[in-house]
């Protein structure tokens, strides 16, 4: 059988590191032939795998929807394929081949919704793409979540039938070297790995530090790997931690195996209101990092039955200050 896999959004982050768990998966299928249509990033072909590459598609919003619309199609023709793998959360359009989608982008099934005012981006994904996400799992002939809130989520609201939707955790191929130490200093360091994205919600850690120092409670220290100036809303946020000297140190990004340290040497807080997975929800339970995490869906998923977790409603930093207090008075 041959197989197009298309993933021309993929290009850092979640969405790059799906489209390595599936390549890394098919080039052992010797049984079928895949063809990966991408745009930036560089694949090595193998005997079974053939990359197609397309950098233009990043020029602009018109050049990708040129190419999902005209040429996209094309080359299903053009290559006689059997079947279609969209790793990008929408079907092609235009054609008739058996299609699966891959759905990953959490936005349009979230209880908060974003305003124009607040974010347009956000409000666009939402509502625009959002709607487009839908359609397509709808349309598809067959749909891939990596969680089970997920499905339950287009059941519900779409109507789509439990039979049609495959859940596949994402799989977690990493070495756990070392494992959480109860220290007073590993239990009064916050680590949070995340991107700036507004819904990853750095805000309400901010704000739990801001009452604690009105508290008079300083021994402690929180870890972004962020370096405050991503975007607007992350540089107000580093303005007011420097202004109040808050222990808030913005450090930047780290490699894996500098996250994975940290998991064995701090408490892992994860306040974010909007994920599909939370992949460092399941690396650090690998580690038996104590968790701070916000009380959604995906995180009870990933943490009910794992007893070193606390949950905090995501918007109330007054809850989240006191289990940053109970973290500190258990050493």
């Amino acid at each position: 059988m041959r197989i197009m896999v298309f993933d021309v959004p993929a290009e850092s982050g979640g969405a790059l590191s799906v489209l390595h768990e599936f390549y890394n998966e098919f080039k052992f299928d010797q049984e079928n032939e895949y063809i990966f249509v991408l745009s930036l990033p560089e694949l090595k072909e193998t005997s079974n795998i053939k990359v197609l590459r397309f950098p233009w598609i990043k020029k602009s919003w018109g050049h990708r929807i040129y190419f999902d619309h005209i040429i996209a199609p094309k080359l299903i023709k053009e290559y006689e394929v059997d079947k279609v793998l969209s790793l990008q959360n929408i079907v092609i359009p235009n054609t008739k081949v058996y299609q699966s989608v891959f759905v990953h982008n959490a936005l349009p099934f979230s209880e908060y919704r974003f305003s124009l005012k607040e974010n347009r981006l956000l409000w666009v994904y939402q509502n625009i793409i959002g709607k487009n996400i839908m359609k397509s799992i709808k349309r598809a002939d067959h749909v891939i979540v990596q969680t089970n809130w997920m499905k339950k989520k287009c059941v519900e609201q779409l109507w789509v039938k439990p039979e049609k939707i495959e859940v596949q955790p994402p799989k977690i191929d990493i070495e756990v070297k070392k494992i959480f130490k109860q220290t007073k200093e590993s239990t009064s360091t916050f680590f949070y790995p995340a991107s700036g994205v507004v819904f990853k919600n750095h805000k309400v850690v901010v704000d739990a530090c801001l009452m604690l120092k009105e508290e008079g409670l300083t021994d402690y220290k929180v870890i972004f790997t962020l370096k405050g100036n991503e975007n607007e809303h992350i540089i107000n946020l580093y303005n007011i931690s420097k202004e109040n000297d808050l222990p808030i140190k913005f450090i930047g990004s780290l490699t894996r195996e500098e996250v994975f340290d940290f998991y064995a040497k701090s408490t892992l807080i994860f306040p974010s209101y909007i994920e599909t997975v939370g992949l460092p929800l399941l690396e650090a339970k690998m580690h038996w990092t104590p968790i701070i995490a916000s009380d959604s869906a995906f995180s009870h998923e990933i943490l009910d039955g794992y007893d070193k977790v606390e949950f905090f409603e995501a918007f109330d930093y007054r809850h989240l200050s006191s289990k940053m207090k109970n973290s500190e008075l258990n050493t």
